[in-house]
């Protein structure tokens, strides 16, 4: 049986390996390895995805984190290859654009591994994003790019990867698989929408992580202003991730919203499912918006997932808590056709049967 090691790090990487571990495990082709980084450490950030999604145990926990990025690529690079020399493996899967997903191909593009990149094809056309520098560099890298979209599609046919000796395949999200899987279950699993009295409440749940947003305290307070705003009509539901936490009482701020501590997936899931809009500067819960037919307001200046900006279901505000109240009160109106065909579908099986197809040739 032809073997795969999949490197995952961060909280939306796992949501992501559930659904083709899934796959994986259905048609019993392949054996899988699992290598966690460390990259996102805290229990509510990493190990209680594993245990609610049914996500095989990683074999190797590296325990990285909290360091700069050169340090943490760097340490990352130097245990994966550890990891590769023992396994031997046919194959490489990374998904995103994480340290980990650098450090992951980096070490099997130099062992001469084929590499598999899940989420492939997406830009921001914003290099001083690090995540941009990592998605770039690993498209570049893999031998199997599978890609969510056509515009990603077409991103990688703008920069000649149709001419290059590279799969391209337009696979679909794989978000949206997980989202329908795990959808029938999350009401069983989560409580929090009773434990947070927000059964007869119309509510927004907001997420605020990216460096751009919390490194630059401008543009933090504009954020946290913005939503305070939002938060006067509408109670503002704000799991604070652990690196925003820190940046916030470093600079003794204290947003008047709901703050909780981080989110499990199930718990997530029944806070999109049940609010009335999403105020995010993350990529993956722009499209987990979409997949609970949630309109979102974006806190950042671009965005990969252009298809829900085009098609009126997302829109672009930055910093700015003007602009977001404008967006804010638009979507009170709009009425939003979520049917619209946008990422695919059944996009863990193509994904399973791209690998084969790559590992066989």
């Amino acid at each position: 049986m032809k073997k795969i090691v999949t490197i995952l790090g961060a909280r939306p990487q796992f949501v992501k390996a559930a659904v083709l571990s899934r796959v994986i495990k259905e048609h019993k082709q392949i054996e899988e390895v699992i290598v966690h980084t460390g990259q996102h450490f805290d229990n509510n950030m990493s190990a209680v995805f594993f245990t609610e999604m049914n996500i095989p145990e990683p074999a190797y926990n590296l325990k990285i984190h909290s360091l700069t990025h050169g340090a943490m690529t760097g340490q990352m690079l130097e245990k994966i290859e550890e990891v590769l020399l023992k396994e031997k493996p046919e194959a490489v899967v990374v998904y995103g654009d994480t340290n980990s997903t650098l450090a992951g191909a980096l070490a099997a593009k130099k062992l001469h591994i084929k590499i598999v990149h899940i989420e492939a094809g997406l830009r921001s056309f914003n290099m001083s994003m690090p995540e941009e520098v990592n998605r770039i560099l690993t498209d570049r890298m893999a031998n199997l790019l599978c890609c969510p979209t056509e515009n990603a599609m077409q991103n990688l046919k703008d920069e000649g990867y149709d001419t290059l000796p590279i799969q391209l395949v337009n696979c679909g999200d794989i978000m949206k698989d997980a989202v329908a899987y795990y959808s029938k279950f999350s009401a069983k699993k989560s409580t929090l929408i009773s434990k947070l009295r927000l059964q007869d409440k119309k509510f927004i749940v907001a997420t605020l992580h990216r460096q751009e947003n919390t490194d630059d305290v401008q543009k933090l307070q504009q954020i946290i202003s913005g939503l305070e705003a939002l938060h006067t009509t509408h109670e503002v539901i704000l799991p604070l991730h652990p690196r925003t936490k820190k940046i916030l009482e470093k600079h003794q701020i204290v947003p008047k919203l709901t703050c909780i501590e981080p989110l499990g997936y199930f718990d997530m899931l029944e806070l999109l499912k049940h609010c009335l809009l999403v105020v995010t500067d993350s990529g993956g819960l722009q499209k987990e918006a979409f997949f609970n037919q949630k309109n979102c307001i974006i806190i950042r200046e671009e965005t990969e997932w252009l298809e829900l900006v085009n098609n009126g279901f997302a829109t672009i505000v930055g910093a700015d808590s003007k602009k977001m109240q404008t967006a804010y009160q638009e979507f009170q109106t709009k009425k939003s056709d979520f049917s619209v065909p946008l990422y695919g579908d059944q996009v863990g099986e193509k994904i399973h049967q791209s690998i084969i197809n790559l590992m066989n040739n």
